[in-house]
């Protein structure tokens, strides 16, 4: 009883603000998700990571093992669904890159912070950096036969994530002012990110989501047998393994869709992923959770 309890607290907020913008696009305000996306990937989600990492009192080595640990899952998660593409005749451009990456930011951060506090917090954002720069290489290499090494030098929260690993490795701090700032605009990103999600799946429009049922339940089973072998393999620590095994098994993220629509995929089918595996999380995520915690 206890457990399913500390289980609901931590993912009840998470999947309460993602119904507040289902809600609010549902009853016809407005909301422009580009611009809060762009917001909170260019400002809000770097700020948070950078100071989530000077502020860790995570050993440099901790991380390091995590980051490989988080590049195994993620290669691993990559073989289970080259074979799950070719069972099924999938077709690669559309179907790979959304199994292969979760929603690491909008539902992986939140739910670390509430189920492993700050310590938590600080592994889940080496896990979506690991994330992000193999979706804006690899992913963008699937999707589009062009991804770009430019392109991820540019990405501001990969300069956060370096940036923040340099000064908990020098354990330099920034002055209090500037702190208390970078933190503000950091807090407005898991809100907005959980939002926004709603938001977007409120908006998604899927048919024959047979498939996607299929799909998402197996993409879950690979996730999490690939994130449990490499935190066995790099024998991290039981919070570490449990933030990476939580980041991984994530549902599709909407970026999926985004960049499906934009490089000329069948954006459709990915919809249909989108939603039915973010609806599968409902119980998954928390199941997960109580085998982790």
């Amino acid at each position: 009883m206890n457990l399913a309890l500390t289980v609901l607290n931590i993912t009840a907020p998470v999947f309460l603000l993602a119904a507040v913008g289902f809600a609010w696009v549902k009853m016809g305000f407005e909301y422009r998700v580009e611009f809060v996306t762009r917001l909170a990937m260019t400002l809000s989600v770097p700020c948070l990571i950078f100071v989530a990492l000077m502020r860790t009192e995570i050993e440099p080595a901790a991380l390091a093992a995590l980051s490989l640990a988080s590049l195994a899952a993620y290669g691993l998660v990559t073989v289970g669904s080259l074979i799950l593409v070719a069972v099924f005749r999938l077709n690669v451009q559309t179907f790979l890159a959304p199994l292969m990456f979760g929603n690491t930011g909008n539902l992986g951060l939140p739910l670390a912070l509430f189920a492993f506090g700050d310590v938590g917090l600080g592994y889940a954002v080496v896990v979506f950096a690991v994330m992000a720069i193999l979706s804006f290489t690899l992913g963008i290499w699937i999707v589009s036969g062009g991804g770009s090494v430019l392109r991820v030098v540019k990405e501001p929260l990969v300069a956060a994530t370096l940036l923040g690993a340099l000064f908990l490795w020098q354990g330099w701090e920034t002055p209090s002012f500037l702190t208390n700032a970078l933190d503000l605009i950091g807090q407005m990103a898991i809100p907005i990110m959980l939002i926004t999600l709603g938001v977007a799946v409120a908006r998604l429009e899927t048919k024959a989501l047979g498939l996607a049922v299929v799909l998402s339940i197996i993409k879950v089973i690979i996730c999490v047998a690939a994130a449990y072998a490499a935190a066995l393999w790099f024998a991290l620590d039981p919070v570490a393994a449990g933030v990476l095994i939580v980041q991984v098994a994530t549902p599709v993220a909407v970026t999926s869709y985004l960049l499906a629509e934009k490089y000329g995929a069948d954006a459709q089918p990915v919809a249909g992923l989108v939603v039915v595996s973010t609806l599968l999380s409902v119980i998954t995520l928390p199941l997960i959770l109580a085998f982790v915690i």
